[in-house]
C-alpha cells in the first residue's frame, strides 16, 4: 500500500504492550511505517518483533526507558520519524512531553500539551468541564489547602465527602469520609498518599456518591470544527478504581438519556476547542450524570465503540494528527449490536497477585464476533516490571445476550498456561446474575462479588 504523503512517513511509537501493537497495526493499514521503542526486558515482544524498526532505550526500569523523554526524542531523530503516538500510560497524558516533541518538529499523535495539562489537573478540569456547561459533583471550588476549610466545605457539602488528589489517578490520594469524625484523617491520608504518588499534595472535595456507575462517552474533534461523539461505554466493573470489564452500550440507560449525554459531550468537546481523541467520564446515579474526568489519549476499552461503530478510532486519531477532517458525520455514525471486553491481567483470579513468567500454552479463541488484542505468545516471558494486562478479550454480538454467551463461549476456549490469569474470574462474571442483569455499580465487584465469592 502506498502512504498517504498527506498522512506522515514514520511513526515513532512511544509506550509498549498491547496499546504498541494496536498502533502499529493501525499505521501499517494506513501504509505507515512504524518504529517501536523497547526496554531491554521487552526485546522479544511482539510489537518489537513487528515494527519496521526498533530502538532500544534503557533498562527495565520505566523511568529509564518508557519514561526517558531523552531517550524517546533521540529514537525519533534517529530514525526520522515526523510523529509519536505516546499510546496509553506512560507519557501519554505529560503535557511536558507533548510540548517536547512538537518544539522538534515532530508531531503529538494527540491534543494539544494545554489541553493535557489542563485535563490532567483534577481541579481546572473541574472548572474547565463546568465552563463547557458539563454537569458536576457538587464539591468545592478548587483546592482545600487545610482541615478548618476541609469542614466548611464538608459541612456544606454534605456527607459523606471524598478527598482527592488533584494530580491523582488510578485511585491514588482519594479518602472517603463518612462522617465528620472520620474527616481529619481522611483528609491527612489523602494529602499524603497523593504527596508520595504525584509529588503534589493539592487536594479538593466532593460529595460522594454512594452507588454511582461509571459511564464515559467517547468524543473525536478534527481542527476543522467537527466535533462527533462514538456512543457511551460502561465501565463500572472496577477492583480499586482499575478497570475489568466492561460493555458498550451501557446496559441501563435508555435512548434519551444514551442521546442526551452524547449531544452534552460534544457540546462541551466543542466549547472546549479540544482536537483530536478524547474520552469524557462521568458518574451517574438516579439517571443524573457527574462529570468526574476527560482522558485525554486513546482508552484501552476502546475496542468495543470500535465493534459497535464499524471505525478504526486509531486508524482516525492519526489522520486527525495529520490535519485531515472527520470523513463522517454524527448523523452518519451507526450503532449496531453490543460489545464486551475482558481485560486478561497476568495475575491470580482469587488473589490477585502478580503471575510473571514463561507461557508455555497460548491458544486464543476464535469463531465470529471474536477479537484478541494480546501481547504474548507460546514461549514468550511475561516481565514483572510492568502493568500485568497481557491480552484483551473483545466480543461483539448482535444484541446483549448474544453477547454475552459468545463472551462465555470465548473464556471457555482460551487458554494461557501455566501462569495465573484473570480469565477464571471472567468465567465467573459472565454466568453472574447482576451482570446478566446489568445490575451493577463501581462497588459492585468488591463489595458483592469478590465478598461473597
Amino acid at each position: 500500500m502506498k502512504n498517504d504523503t498527506s498522512i506522515f512517513k514514520k511513526i515513532l511509537i512511544a509506550n509498549r504492550g498491547d496499546v504498541a501493537l494496536r498502533v502499529l497495526r493501525a499505521s501499517r493499514d494506513l501504509g505507515i511505517p512504524t518504529v517501536s521503542v523497547h526496554s531491554t526486558a521487552d526485546s522479544d515482544a511482539m510489537h518489537v518483533k513487528l515494527a519496521d524498526e526498533s530502538v532500544c532505550i534503557g533498562p527495565p526500569k520505566s523511568s529509564e526507558s518508557y519514561l526517558n523523554i531523552q531517550a524517546l526524542i533521540s529514537a525519533a531523530l534517529v530514525t526520522g520519524a515526523d510523529a509519536i503516538h505516546p499510546g496509553v500510560g506512560f507519557l501519554s497524558e505529560n503535557a511536558d512531553f507533548a510540548e517536547i516533541v512538537n518544539a522538534h518538529n515532530i508531531t503529538f499523535i494527540g491534543p494539544s500539551p494545554e489541553h493535557i495539562r489542563t485535563m490532567g489537573d483534577k481541579v481546572a478540569a473541574k472548572q474547565a468541564a463546568k465552563n463547557a456547561g458539563l454537569p458536576l459533583v457538587p464539591g468545592s471550588n478548587g483546592e482545600v489547602k487545610n482541615l478548618t476549610d476541609a469542614e466548611k466545605e464538608a459541612d456544606q457539602i454534605g456527607y459523606p465527602v471524598i478527598i482527592k488528589a488533584a494530580s491523582g489517578g488510578g485511585g491514588r490520594g482519594m479518602k472517603v469520609a463518612v462522617t465528620k469524625k472520620d474527616l481529619s484523617e481522611s483528609f491527612s491520608s489523602a494529602r499524603s498518599e497523593a504527596k508520595a504518588a504525584f509529588g503534589d499534595d493539592t487536594v479538593y472535595l466532593e460529595k460522594y456518591l454512594t452507588n454511582p456507575r461509571h459511564i464515559e462517552v467517547q468524543v473525536f474533534a478534527d481542527a476543522h470544527g467537527n466535533v462527533v461523539h462514538l456512543g457511551e461505554r460502561e465501565c463500572s466493573i472496577q477492583r480499586r478504581h482499575q478497570k475489568i470489564f466492561e460493555e458498550c452500550p451501557s446496559p441501563i440507560l435508555s435512548s434519551e438519556q444514551r442521546k442526551r449525554i452524547g449531544e452534552l459531550s460534544s457540546q462541551a468537546t466543542k466549547k472546549l476547542g479540544y482536537l483530536g481523541l478524547g474520552t469524557i467520564e462521568y458518574l451517574y446515579e438516579n439517571d443524573e450524570f457527574f462529570f468526574i474526568e476527560m482522558n485525554t489519549r486513546l482508552q484501552v476499552e476502546h475496542p468495543i465503540t470500535e465493534m459497535v461503530t464499524g471505525l478504526d478510532l486509531v486508524c482516525e486519531q492519526i489522520k486527525i494528527a495529520s490535519g485531515s477532517k472527520l470523513n463522517f458525520k454524527q448523523e452518519e455514525i451507526v450503532f449496531k449490536g453490543h460489545a464486551i471486553e475482558c481485560r486478561i491481567n497476568a495475575e491470580n483470579s482469587s488473589t490477585f497477585l502478580p503471575s510473571p513468567g514463561k507461557i508455555d500454552t497460548f491458544h486464543p479463541p476464535g469463531g465470529p464476533g471474536v477479537r484478541i488484542d494480546a501481547i504474548v505468545y507460546q514461549g514468550y516471558k511475561v516481565s514483572p516490571f510492568y502493568d500485568s494486562l497481557i491480552s484483551k478479550l473483545i466480543v461483539y454480538g448482535k444484541d446483549r445476550e448474544t453477547c454475552l454467551l459468545r463472551t462465555q463461549r470465548a473464556l471457555e476456549e482460551f487458554i494461557i498456561e501455566p501462569i495465573d490469569t484473570s480469565i477464571e474470574l471472567h468465567k465467573k462474571l459472565v454466568c453472574n446474575k447482576d451482570i446478566k442483569s446489568g445490575n451493577y455499580s463501581i462497588k459492585w465487584l468488591e463489595e458483592t462479588f469478590l465478598h461473597n465469592a
